[in-house]
């Protein structure tokens, strides 16, 4: 596997080794052995598949607060995503900064994501399905977002018109938000 810092520490991109023949190919998508011979010490307790079934669709900025917040291993396995994390750990350099990484079935990349981020993403193509791995439970009490436009985050979705939820179009902005991370 190929590991790839970004420019926000913590983030990292996650490039499989594939393996290919006339047949088609192979790759591990994970192997809680080898997170742990890089350093990455996760527990994932949970999978999660999304299906969006339209270019354009934006879900987020979404994250789950207090003893709820989760680590987040995601990757796109049908169509492309540009797939965005936000460091919301009050006390960081990095506060407030974004990264945005193209995933697709093509690239195979993989994000890691750990707690304190909010996590985004909008559909590049028709049909995307994505997956992602949580090292904590699905907690309704302490889900929130912060509205995927704030211009105090700035986030750049190369998208004037997303399709959002009704939930993601009410989320409030990060000043108005009860995000609660330290860093």
């Amino acid at each position: 596997m190929n590991i790839i810092k970004t420019a926000i520490d913590g983030i990292y991109i996650l490039e499989p080794k594939v393996f290919g023949d006339n047949r088609g190919w192979f790759m591990e998508s994970y192997s809680e052995k080898t997170m742990k011979e890089y350093g990455f010490d996760y527990n994932f307790v949970q999978d999660n598949h999304s299906f969006s079934a339209v270019k354009g669709t934006l879900r987020g900025i979404h994250f789950q607060k207090g003893n709820s917040a989760q680590a987040k291993l995601v990757r796109c396995c049908k169509g492309a995503v540009l797939d965005v994390a936000v460091d919301l750990r009050k006390g960081s350099p990095a506060y407030k900064k974004w990264i945005a990484v193209e995933l697709s079935a093509e690239n195979k990349r993989q994000l890691l994501i750990p707690r304190g981020f909010g996590h985004g993403y909008v559909t590049l193509t028709d049909d995307v399905e994505f997956l992602y791995k949580a090292d904590n439970y699905y907690d309704a009490a302490n889900d929130r977002s912060i509205l995927w436009c704030d211009e105090e985050i700035g986030v750049k979705w190369n998208i004037d018109n997303p399709i959002i939820s009704e939930k993601d179009s009410r989320a409030p902005k990060l000043r108005d938000s009860d995000v609660d991370f330290k860093y």
